[in-house]
């Protein structure tokens, strides 16, 4: 595991240097009946420097398992699948969202452009009907066993580094500073 020093800079100072290197692709998540989920998945998009993360939805989530990333990251709140919609159609987002049972493209198919968002649904209801109408494409990730879907913050972990393993295949070297 890397050791990263503290930063010994204000947050917005470390944001503003954050949102410099930030790459291009953004996550949404339609908010999970389970609170920790969308933590955690915020915690990883954090990891890939996403350059935004959207929350579908008005329930709660548990800032805890964030693990206070949240505070470095440019979150979105959406009400509804229907202002989400309209605000990617606004904006001229490329939707990519994850969904086994109505995939018209594998993962290692898809084309994720450089600028997508990555759409992630939530336990009960996947990522819902107008958000897959919406789509530009419906993305099913491979799997093996027996099981029915990925756990939501798996599949938004497989999805952003299948995403960055096609920008940075060969660059994506883990620097580890040592503990003194």
């Amino acid at each position: 595991m890397a050791y990263v020093p503290p930063l010994g800079m204000p947050i917005d100072e470390v944001r503003r240097e954050l949102d410099r290197i930030r790459h291009p692709v953004r996550i949404a998540i339609r908010r999970s009946k389970n609170p920790f989920n969308v933590g955690a998945i915020i915690r990883t998009a954090h990891s890939f420097l996403v350059r935004e993360i959207v929350l579908i939805g008005i329930e709660p989530w548990y800032e805890r398992a964030a693990m206070g990333m949240q505070r470095y990251e440019n979150v979105v709140e959406v009400e509804s699948e229907a202002a989400f919609v309209a605000m990617a159609k606004e904006r001229g987002w490329f939707l990519c969202a994850l969904e086994k049972d109505d995939a018209s493209v594998g993962l290692w198919d898809a084309k994720m452009p450089e600028d997508c968002v990555i759409v992630v649904g939530n336990e009960e209801e996947g990522v819902g009907a107008e958000i897959l109408a919406a789509s530009d494409e419906v993305i099913g990730i491979p799997m093996f066993g027996i099981n029915h879907s990925y756990p939501m913050t798996v599949a938004a972990g497989i999805a952003m580094a299948e995403w960055a393993r096609r920008r940075y295949a060969g660059a994506g070297r883990v620097i580890v500073t040592p503990k003194e």
